[in-house]
């Protein structure tokens, strides 16, 4: 899809903050409510914009530890790629998974509460999957950029 540069000025407003009001955007865009609207639509309907959420602060709810963890599979074969991927799915402390080349097959991103909620995590829940042929975690000393913007 082809953006022009009030499409691009957009997306970076809403992807700082989406509460705003199709009129404020409009005048910061310099564009009727309505032409904001209409674009906005458009854009929702081509699947660019996904969804709209509420980012919380992590340490608030108690889930202030995060921990990446390489996962590495026993066999890199479509039915344990595919069983693997479908049990991450189930479990709720794993932010994100990425499937990577290199020595490892996966990179997961866990939030949890502590070191003895992540033990509790990797002994009960992620090495209950069957293939996975080893793991290694790293833990966050200090979060020092954190951002859900995609730069335009």
């Amino acid at each position: 899809m082809k953006f022009d540069e009030i499409d691009r000025k957009l997306l970076e407003l809403l992807q700082t903050d989406c509460k705003k009001t199709t009129k404020e955007y409009a005048l910061i865009l310099g564009l009727s409510a309505t032409a904001v609207y209409e674009r906005i639509k458009r854009l929702e309907r081509s699947h660019v914009i996904t969804s709209y959420v509420a980012l919380i602060d992590r340490f608030k709810v108690d889930k202030g530890f995060t921990a990446f963890c390489h996962v590495k599979l026993v066999q890199h074969t479509r039915d344990n790629i595919r069983h693997f991927e479908r049990e991450i799915l189930k479990l709720q402390e794993v932010v994100e998974c990425h499937h990577l080349s290199g020595d490892f097959d996966y990179i997961l991103k866990i939030h949890v509460r502590d070191m003895e909620d992540y033990r509790n995590f990797m002994v009960s829940k992620l090495t209950a999957i069957p293939h996975i042929g080893s793991t290694q975690s790293s833990f966050t000393i200090k979060e020092v950029k954190q951002s859900t913007v995609i730069p335009l």
